[in-house]
């Protein structure tokens, strides 16, 4: 390796994330008095950010359900979605921003499409997670199911209809870009998820872009939406910072493992996991939600 390489590694986005998992790290074990519930959040968040660089999504769709039912199967208290709602959108942030960092390196980050959806999303992120304050915890739920439910049926009925590469740079239509950006950042802000679960699918599908491609630049647009969306969140009050910090611990290093694993899998498996992992995610909940036992 020569010295140019080396330094090359050392970008200024990989010494923040490195700077921030030691950071959180020190103030769970040092501050936070480590107990079961901070060990279980730091399992799930490594678990939660390994599938975020895997398939491209931020996390949330199965990390919110697992932050919902794990907690009380093992006797630790439950938490509600507010709390869970606020505390993701930093794991989100933090995880997007680890595998985006790791993708960009295998060529799979369109600068042109994160450049048009992620200011877009930047502004609706915000917008929806500031106001869902004003709703009742049954609907964050019910509009989250909604979305996974959505997003299952996209990825699984037409996985077969996209493309899986692309030979030059990618083209799509500008304004149905920021159209998309609009709905799926006010939505994902809303329920404290970076959006990259159901915004996967329509880029595939709507604005046709490869699936690797969906899978890098999903990530990137998702780093920088999921932070207007967690400051949406910590203006009102909606984030508990002890317990994301144990969801950013495990991660960081999630994300990029998640990453370098997705780069040696075929990109159609990509889609029918991803496809699968919702659609399981999507019938718990609204069996939840209509009082159904599963």
């Amino acid at each position: 390796m020569n010295a140019s390489t080396g330094a090359a590694r050392l970008t200024p986005l990989r010494i923040a994330v490195a700077a921030t998992w030691l950071a959180a790290t020190v103030l769970v074990i040092v501050v936070a008095r480590v107990d079961s519930l901070a060990m279980l959040l730091i399992a799930l968040g490594f678990g939660a950010a390994f599938l975020s660089g895997l398939v491209g999504v931020g996390g949330a769709v199965v990390l919110i359900p697992l932050l919902l039912y794990v907690p009380p199967l093992l006797g630790l208290p439950a938490l509600g979605i507010k709390v869970i709602a606020g505390i993701t959108i930093v794991q989100v942030t933090a995880a997007s921003l680890s595998a985006a960092s790791a993708h960009r390196g295998g060529g799979h980050v369109d600068r042109r499409l994160v450049s048009t959806l992620g200011p877009t999303m930047v502004v609706a992120s915000f917008v929806g997670a500031y106001g869902s304050s004003f709703f009742a915890p049954v609907v964050l739920e019910a509009v989250f199911a909604g979305l996974a439910l959505f997003a299952a049926a996209m990825m699984l009925g037409l996985r077969n209809r996209a493309p899986a590469h692309s030979d030059g740079p990618l083209s799509f239509d500008r304004r149905v870009a920021v159209a998309i950006g609009l709905i799926v950042g006010v939505l994902a802000g809303f329920i404290g998820a970076g959006g990259a679960f159901f915004l996967a699918p329509v880029l595939l599908h709507v604005l046709r872009v490869p699936m690797r491609y969906v899978v890098g630049s999903s990530v990137g647009i998702v780093a920088v939406s999921s932070g207007a969306g967690l400051l949406g969140k910590a203006l009102t009050g909606q984030v508990d910072w002890l317990l994301a910090a144990a969801l950013v611990i495990g991660a960081l290093p999630g994300g990029r493992v998640g990453a370098v694993v997705s780069r040696r899998t075929s990109p159609y498996r990509l889609g029918m996991v991803l496809g699968l992992v919702i659609l399981a995610v999507a019938i718990r909940m609204w069996a939840t939600i209509l009082g159904v036992v599963i």
